[in-house]
């Protein structure tokens, strides 16, 4: 498992990567952001743009547990396309690669075979740049619960005990899962543009 010529953003839920990906996307510079939040796909890819809403419907039970982790691979495939179609003068920053999905799957009970092992077989990032964000400020960018889905919480109703309880495990599983890699932490407390240089920054330096 070789690394690559990219890096990673990763986080908890709400901690600002979009609005890093979608500045650095605006910005036309040196890094390539590549997400599957649906304002930042293109051509073919944006059949993805359907992706959370087909994981609501799985999660409400209308489809199986192995439907949910096949849609989840979608997202990640199109990541790991991305890396091979950037142009050369072009750094690809990845939205959180495969490690928030498989921590995620890991905490809600899904089945991370034989995905892991694929996912674990994807080149390596040269590093990830990981957005440390307060749990007050999570849950308020959250609109106190409104905008979660049941990827983001514990159990079927959402709340700040739920949803904060799973964002610390979450955590703490992505920590461990990128344990072995260059990391970089940025405090997403400041305002887009300052975090977005930072971003620019820890992946210069």
């Amino acid at each position: 498992m070789a690394d690559s010529d990219f890096w990673v953003l990763l986080g908890t839920d709400y901690c600002g990567k979009s609005s890093v990906l979608a500045d650095l996307a605006a910005r036309d510079g040196h890094v390539r952001p590549t997400s599957y939040d649906p304002t930042m796909l293109t051509g073919d890819y944006r059949a993805i743009a359907e992706l959370p809403a087909a994981l609501g419907k799985a999660f409400a039970g209308q489809n199986s547990p192995d439907y949910v982790m096949a849609l989840l691979n979608v997202a990640v495939a199109y990541l790991r396309d991305s890396v091979f179609t950037a142009p050369q003068d072009r750094t690809p920053l990845l939205d959180s690669y495969y490690y928030k999905i498989l921590v995620k799957c890991r905490l809600l009970g899904l089945p991370d075979e034989p995905w892991q092992e694929y996912w674990r077989s994807l080149p390596r990032p040269s590093g990830v740049v990981f957005l440390d964000v307060a749990a007050d400020t999570a849950w308020q960018r959250s609109g106190a619960g409104a905008l979660l889905n049941p990827l983001e919480h514990y159990g079927p109703t959402p709340g700040k005990e739920s949803f904060t309880r799973f964002q610390g495990d979450l955590r703490a599983g992505l920590i461990d899962a990128v344990k072995d890699l260059r990391v970089e932490h940025i405090s997403a407390g400041q305002d887009i543009a300052a975090t977005t240089d930072h971003v620019l920054r820890a992946m210069k330096e």
